[in-house]
């Protein structure tokens, strides 16, 4: 009877949507106009960690954009996701600690309009799953650790993927 207790309910917490271009100016800001345009919120720059010629970036250069979104708007925009991926991850998509990733190739696709003056971008989906409870290891005042029976394991989001979204797992040889 676990899907009884309300504490093991697993839910959406948060959804992170990443759009790396590699490099700053103007492909950076229309990259940033389509995360705004899609989720409503103003994304975050993120920097280059080190220097790498090859590819052509500096070190503390804006190369990605990414927002993370939360709530009702979350699930709708993981749905949309989805849709695109026909519902079939890989199960190399999971990670051990219960969150999946998957990454898109055109920003299209999630139903925004073509615009030629912004260009296509592909973008990158990460999904933190968790659990009522979880709260006690992040916060301020007597911070705790979340037992092992309540974390969520691969499977646990295996499973609760292809029973809310009917999705399938592909495990790859």
């Amino acid at each position: 009877m676990a899907d009884a207790n309300p504490m093991k309910e697993i839910r959406v917490e948060k959804l992170i949507l990443n759009c790396c271009v590699g490099e700053s100016g103007d492909r950076l800001t229309r990259a940033a106009r389509v995360l705004e345009q899609l989720t409503g919120q103003e994304p975050v720059y993120s920097k280059a960690r080190y220097t790498v010629r090859s590819f052509g970036i500096r070190r503390n250069e804006k190369i990605s954009v990414h927002v993370s979104v939360r709530g009702d708007k979350a699930l709708e925009i993981l749905e949309r996701g989805l849709k695109v991926k026909e519902y079939e991850l890989k199960s190399r998509n999971f990670s051990n600690t219960g969150n999946f990733g998957f990454g898109i190739a055109e920003h299209i696709d999630l139903g925004i309009k073509y615009d030629p003056s912004t260009g296509i971008y592909g973008m990158d989906f990460f999904v933190v799953l968790g659990r009522r409870g979880f709260r006690i290891g992040r916060r301020k005042l007597l911070p705790a650790k979340v037992g092992i029976q309540h974390k969520i394991t691969k499977e646990e989001s295996i499973q609760w993927f292809q029973t809310k979204y009917d999705g399938i797992v592909v495990n790859e040889a």
